[in-house]
């Protein structure tokens, strides 16, 4: 489909989903930012759901400002995929090794690695600008400081809630790595430290949500998002590169006798800002909750952790401000999961997946999700899908 366009107070609301199927509290969302007088734009995706200030999965352009929770609190959280060479044929019919070795490898949740990882003994970690980016750490915000031990050691783990790491096969049957995480709890604590720094602001006084306050360009506030928003998204970026160098050393020695070999990584943020041009205009872009889609653009799709996920190539629709989807979203939250599904249901719906089948995994059950390929569907005028996968080991936070 092409996008509906809704009548917004600044500008249209270009919507790449029925309007109609929108909950009510997230279509308020959009109609506030809408209103933002620094606003130039405002592309909504079909994983559209309520979020904090923003819906996740939209894409907010405004000229000379920024609004922290249009980024998210997960600041730079995205996806990384790689194609192997190996194939269905090289799998053992038990998978639960594997989902163990991973998580031995790679700490899940609130968990860090007991000694920071050293990139330099990562098999073909490119590690030029890692002391440098350690450097920058003592030019973030003073109210993280403290944090710098556990930030060292949780780059290279993974998040909780929706973040997982899978070992997925395509439909010609090549295996194919993936992960999903961000900035960990560096850039939740930055994130916040920053929506409240801006609220406090004059010019924020009397928008109709304190959580849309923005900073202005060329003030020292704006300053300093900008240069611990940039660190924390590279911190994110440098968070999955390394999970990714931990999951292939696993898959090197668990598939010793096969003698894997990977691909060129996939890598994208879901949840950024990135400076771009539009009409003729500087525009700050905050996509949360949705990826970069220019044209040749890889990026990738994921759905539950029983449905698969979508690997696509962008096709640059400058309507979307050159962006997609991040995954399937939610159509219920958490708490409405936990009362609807059971364990039973969540062992059904992940049947053939090695993976969590718990109590502490049931408000992420496919169930919870949108259908990810009517997403995808949603969508054809933005991506073209380049391979679908589906998982058989996935490991949650």
């Amino acid at each position: 489909m092409s996008y509906v366009e809704v009548p917004g107070a600044k500008v249209p609301i270009r919507m790449w989903t029925d309007p109609s199927t929108v909950e009510d509290v997230a279509m308020q969302q959009l109609r506030n930012v809408a209103t933002l007088p620094w606003i130039k734009g405002l592309a909504v995706m079909p994983d559209v759901h309520f979020g904090k200030g923003a819906t996740v999965g939209s894409v907010i352009a405004m000229q000379g400002a920024v609004c922290p929770a249009a980024v998210g609190v997960d600041i730079g959280c995205g996806m990384s995929a790689v194609k192997t060479s190996l194939t269905a044929n090289d799998l053992p019919g038990d998978l639960s090794r594997l989902r163990s070795r991973i998580e031995q490898a790679i700490p899940v949740g609130r968990g860090m690695h007991d000694e920071a990882v050293d990139p330099g003994r990562l098999h073909g970690f490119p590690t030029a600008g890692w002391d440098d980016f350690w450097k920058r750490f003592g030019g973030v915000a003073d109210a993280v400081k403290f944090r710098q031990e556990r930030a060292v050691k949780q780059m290279g783990t993974l998040g909780s809630g929706n973040h997982f790491i899978e070992f997925c096969l395509d439909e010609s049957g090549a295996v194919w790595l993936m992960l999903h995480s961000g900035s960990r709890n560096i850039g939740k604590e930055l994130a916040d430290h920053h929506i409240g720094q801006a609220q406090k602001l004059p010019h924020n006084q009397g928008l109709v949500d304190r959580d849309l306050a923005v900073f202005i360009a060329d003030t020292p506030q704006m300053a300093a998002y900008r240069n611990d928003l940039f660190w924390a998204q590279e911190y994110a970026k440098y968070n999955r590169a390394i999970m990714m160098e931990l999951f292939k050393d696993v898959v090197r020695k668990e598939f010793k006798k096969a003698r894997p070999t990977f691909e060129p990584v996939i890598s994208c943020h879901h949840n950024y800002v990135a400076e771009e041009r539009y009409d003729g205009m500087d525009l700050l872009v905050t996509r949360k909750g949705a990826i970069r889609a220019g044209s040749g653009d890889f990026g990738i799709i994921p759905g539950s952790m029983g449905t698969g996920s979508y690997i696509v190539k962008g096709l640059g629709n400058a309507a979307s401000f050159n962006s997609a989807s991040h995954g399937a979203g939610r159509k219920m939250s958490r708490n409405a999961a936990k009362k609807r599904f059971s364990t039973r249901d969540l062992e059904e719906q992940t049947r053939g997946v090695e993976c969590r089948k718990d109590s502490g995994v049931v408000d992420e059950i496919p169930g919870a999700y949108k259908p990810i390929e009517k997403v995808i569907d949603q969508q054809r005028d933005l991506v073209e899908v380049v391979a679908k996968l589906k998982q058989v080991v996935c490991v949650k936070g």
